[in-house]
């Protein structure tokens, strides 16, 4: 980042100004000097100073002529390239509304996958799809790659895991570390490609042989430009973190260890970051107490490890381990809710009437001592079955448990009578060997124990993001934006094959009526398919720094406050707690300090988190492919998932998803109706449509290109003539006010498909039928100059 001389930066906000008026017409220098009343020598040699780095930084354009303007007012768009592994892609403009601009591959003029540019719409651009030339390569993203070496005689080539990057970087004699073929590397590159030349690259760190256990999680985890060790500095910061609880932490803390309490989780957690009580009064009212643990109290503002807290962002969840955000010694140690030792927390206390509103809270700091460490699955047996050992076990918390169960539930009607959107999707996971080779993907199941804690998290982050948006302080939100109308609109049409009419338009629809889509579709056999084609038509949620809600979720206020140890959102969101609540500091100068913080945060961790989830992606699609190797040839039942112009996805009930390519439906020829998302048989008029339920083959298995190829061979006939009939009607908006957010931990608003507005997908869905897009993941970046390619002997 470039720090700018505090009169250069107030002199650029002055230029930017200028530019932005609706009067302006690009002007020279001068021009822009004269309109601007600057008389000093000074002045001026300022003003072409701050020129020049705004034109280097792709903000401003230089004409021909020497004028000076937006790029949108030289018919320019800046942003960030997306790059095809068949040569094309896509610029995503920064500022400026609309679908992505299609770059053929003669226009990409040296512009790699994630690079920032200035890309020329044609005048000659047809129907919604706009094309364009790529002027100027603003600025390069990517200086390494991760792939696999090709040894040649005197020379080899990296030849990318990433197929979004089509090149192979050269390396010449001498700066291969002496890898050997078939190894993964890591290189840097020195030379960017050009037209002629090859991109050209230096080794600086050998993964191991491709087939080496571990391996190939490791090169996913370097392709994405994730850290795994720590810096020595952020290692001796957190050893010097006490191990235990001292007695000068308890200082101005309300000391709540005698209060009945207790943490519920997975099995296998070990980072501990919640823990809740409740308990039920006289008039029927609960008062509900999330205790978070307090990570800021250790976690200083810019100390080591606060600085790669915040550029890890987030702790990354892969298939057999975890890359934390904060060193084990904290995450597992001091900050994590261990029973029977005493924690520093930050403490919501809210009070909720039988309706399930929060009446009253308090935020405050404390201490407590958490009496059991309870598991889903426990809780689970404890409050669905009465599990008679278990019941034994825990008889002192089991009216607890049944409370918590009854106050989850008033929590989750509440939310839904206000039109939040809950998904309901399939989750697996895979199980793998010591080596790391997966031995059976399972489906995994939300039980009342998982949602009362989700619904808890919600209360909590939902009741302090309120609070603070009514001090009217700089915070940080979580926000989910109104679905775009074009998208909702297609998705309305699409959903008229399956007998379901939307009477109104994508621009009035509310958050209720796409709540009554999904219940609508409960029990279809089209269910999970229609909400996710749902959920591609929602944007993605995000961290802000201003309060305008979460769509999907249904509220008005949101935040992440619940699971500082793994999101960096959450510890910011705990120091500005503790900067204007418990230290009353809201000075013109602490105010000012976090209104210009708070952008670069929200966006920083929310690119952060979408990397995490591309790893995650990565990791689960290569594990899924790994385990069906052995199965090629086998039959399997499926369900069309997703329907192309270059073939069909069938996904099989454990999750696994393939793709039956057109070129292998050799019954007829198909055609792609791209409105109905179908393939219809010329000669049968045979179709294929999203939820139809097929029987498939496994015909060929390409982990490192995470694939299953399928071919159809059966197909159950399917009813939906009889739902068109009489179809379902819903109304675009039915006038409900927002509601409540997302939960906890890892998975809300990230990851998980469950939480709304989490997982929506962008206009890949469109390129996809367009263009062929591959639905594989890739990783931001590319090159520069670069040498000539010998040719290979």
């Amino acid at each position: 980042m470039v720090f700018l001389e505090p009169n250069i930066k107030e002199l650029q906000e002055r230029v930017m100004s200028l530019l932005k008026e609706k009067s302006y017409m690009p002007s020279t220098v001068h021009e822009i000097q004269e309109a601007l009343g600057l008389e000093q020598a000074d002045e001026f040699k300022d003003l072409v100073k701050m020129l020049v780095q705004l034109e280097q930084s792709g903000k401003i354009v230089r004409s021909r002529n020497n004028r000076y303007g937006l790029p949108e007012q030289m018919n320019l768009l800046r942003g960030k390239f997306i790059g095809h592994a068949k040569g094309f892609g896509f610029v995503a403009p920064e500022q400026v509304e609309g679908d992505d601009v299609f770059i053929p591959p003669h226009e990409v003029n040296g512009a790699m996958n994630g690079d920032i540019v200035l890309v020329r719409v044609s005048d000659d651009s047809f129907g919604d799809r706009r094309e364009g030339v790529i002027t100027k390569v603003v600025e390069r993203k990517t200086t390494q790659v991760v792939g696999t070496y090709q040894a040649h005689e005197g020379y080899g080539f990296v030849l990318p895991d990433d197929k979004k990057l089509p090149m192979d970087l050269y390396i010449e004699k001498g700066h291969s570390l002496e890898a050997v073929d078939g190894q993964k590397v890591i290189a840097e590159i020195t030379a960017w490609p050009s037209d002629e030349n090859n991109a050209t690259g230096m080794i600086t760190q050998i993964l191991g042989h491709k087939n080496d256990p571990g391996v190939d999680i490791l090169s996913i985890i370097h392709k994405h430009g994730i850290a795994i060790e720590f810096p020595a500095d952020v290692m001796e910061h957190a050893n010097s973190v006490p191990t235990t609880v001292q007695p000068e932490d308890f200082e101005g803390r309300r000391d709540l260890r005698k209060e009945l309490t207790m943490t519920i989780d997975g099995a296998d957690a070990k980072d501990l970051d919640d823990a809740i009580s409740v308990f039920k009064e006289d008039n029927g009212s609960y008062r509900l107490f999330v205790h978070i643990s307090d990570v800021s109290y250790y976690v200083t503002e810019n100390s080591p490890m606060d600085v790669e807290a915040a550029d890890r962002g987030t702790s990354v969840y892969l298939t057999d381990r975890v890359i934390p955000m904060l060193p084990h010694r904290l995450s597992n140690g001091i900050c994590s809710i261990n029973p029977g030792e005493d924690r520093l927390t930050l403490t919501c206390e809210m009070k909720v009437d039988m309706n399930g509103k929060v009446i009253d809270h308090d935020i405050y700091p404390s201490v407590i001592n958490s009496n059991y460490r309870m598991t889903y699955d426990e809780v689970y047996q404890i409050i669905e079955h009465q599990e008679e050992e278990l019941s034994k076990k825990y008889d002192e918390i089991v009216p607890m448990l049944n409370d918590m169960a009854k106050l989850a539930s008033i929590f989750r009607q509440k939310r839904q009578d206000r039109g939040a959107i809950d998904f309901d999707f399939k989750e697996s996971k895979i199980l793998v060997d010591e080596n790391g080779w997966p031995t059976d993907v399972v489906i995994i199941e939300r039980t009342v124990s998982e949602r009362l804690i989700e619904e808890f998290m919600l209360a909590a982050n939902e009741t302090v993001a309120e609070h603070f948006d009514r001090m009217k302080v700089p915070f940080l939100y979580r926000i989910h934006e109104d679905p775009k109308e074009e998208k909702l609109q297609r998705f309305f049409e699409f959903l008229t094959t399956f007998g379901i009419v939307v009477k109104g338009t994508g621009k009035q629809v509310d958050s209720g009526a796409l709540q009554e889509i999904v219940e609508s579709i409960e029990g279809m056999p089209e269910q999970s398919l229609i909400s996710t084609m749902l959920l591609r038509s929602m944007q993605q949620a995000k961290y802000f720094q201003d309060s305008i809600g979460h769509f999907g979720l249904s509220t008005e206020y949101y935040t992440h406050f619940t699971a500082p140890i793994r999101r960096y959102p959450d510890l910011i969101v705990h120091r500005l707690i503790r900067t204007y609540l418990f230290n009353k500091d809201t000075s013109a100068q602490t105010v000012a300090h976090w209104s210009a913080t708070l952008p670069e945060i929200a966006q920083h961790t929310s690119e952060r988190e979408r990397r995490a989830v591309d790893a995650e992606r990565d990791t689960n699609a290569l594990k899924k492919a790994q385990f069906m190797l052995d199965k090629v040839g086998e039959e399997f039942e499926g369900v069309i998932s997703s329907v192309t112009n270059f073939g069909i996805f069938v996904e099989l009930e454990n999750t696994i998803e393939g793709l039956v390519h057109v070129k292998n439906m050799n019954d007829d020829y198909y055609r792609f109706d791209d409105r109905q998302m179908m393939m219809i048989g010329e000669r049968t008029a045979k179709q294929y449509r999203i939820g139809d339920e097929v029987k498939v083959r496994v015909t060929s298995v390409k982990p490192e290109e995470q694939a299953v190829d399928f071919e159809i061979v059966g197909m159950k006939e399917n009813f939906r003539g009889s739902r068109k009939e009489s179809p379902k009607v819903i109304q675009a908006s039915r006038g409900k006010s927002r509601g409540q957010g997302a939960g906890r931990g890892r998975s809300q608003g990230s990851s998980s498909k469950s939480s709304a507005g989490g997982g929506a997908k962008s206009s890949s869905d469109k390129r996809n039928k367009k263009y062929e897009k591959p639905k594989k993941k890739f990783y931001e970046g590319m090159p520069k100059k670069s040498k000539k390619r010998p040719k290979k002997k």
